[in-house]
């Protein structure tokens, strides 16, 4: 039987689930997206968090907080350990990114330091990015790592193996 696949949850995915429907049509199509990947799919992976995940859900209005860090409380934790920081930096300084990415880029340390399989998220502006991913790739076989796969839920409604 193959090994069941890692998975980083990003702070977007929890985010999507808790809010109330949008009316932008294409948040609109990712809350459902995120919805049918969460009910369908989320069962197919080991899924994993980190502190930054915590910290930025327990952020703004408390009810809403509160419906995003019970989606996510079964998961395990990964700590944001001196090689995640590191790495993070490492990142900062070589991605091309703007300093409000900060905590992008600690997602990204977490889920390569972790060696997740994948790395799912909404952030298509700085983490699920083709040039992002581009640079993220060459930095990391430089640094002899391996990079997860990057995706939205929409890449990934069909489960891993078929099944």
């Amino acid at each position: 039987m193959a090994e069941i696949p890692t998975l980083y949850l990003e702070s977007t995915i929890p985010s999507y689930l808790a809010a109330r429907p949008s009316r932008d049509l294409i948040v609109a199509a990712h809350q459902q997206i995120t919805h049918e990947w969460w009910q369908q799919v989320r069962s197919h992976f080991d899924i994993y968090i980190s502190e930054t995940v915590l910290a930025e859900i327990s952020a703004g209005d408390p009810e809403a907080a509160s419906r995003r860090l019970a989606l996510v409380e079964e998961f395990p934790i990964l700590a944001l350990t001196e090689a995640v920081e590191r790495l993070a930096t490492q990142y900062q300084e070589k991605l091309g990114l703007p300093p409000k990415a900060q905590l992008d880029v600690i997602h990204l340390a977490c889920a390569v330091v972790y060696e997740m399989d994948y790395l799912l998220t909404w952030n298509c502006t700085h983490i699920a990015n083709g040039i992002v991913i581009y640079r993220l790739q060459t930095i990391n076989t430089l640094l002899g790592l391996r990079t997860p796969v990057i995706v939205t839920p929409e890449e990934l409604l069909v489960p891993p193996e078929g099944g």
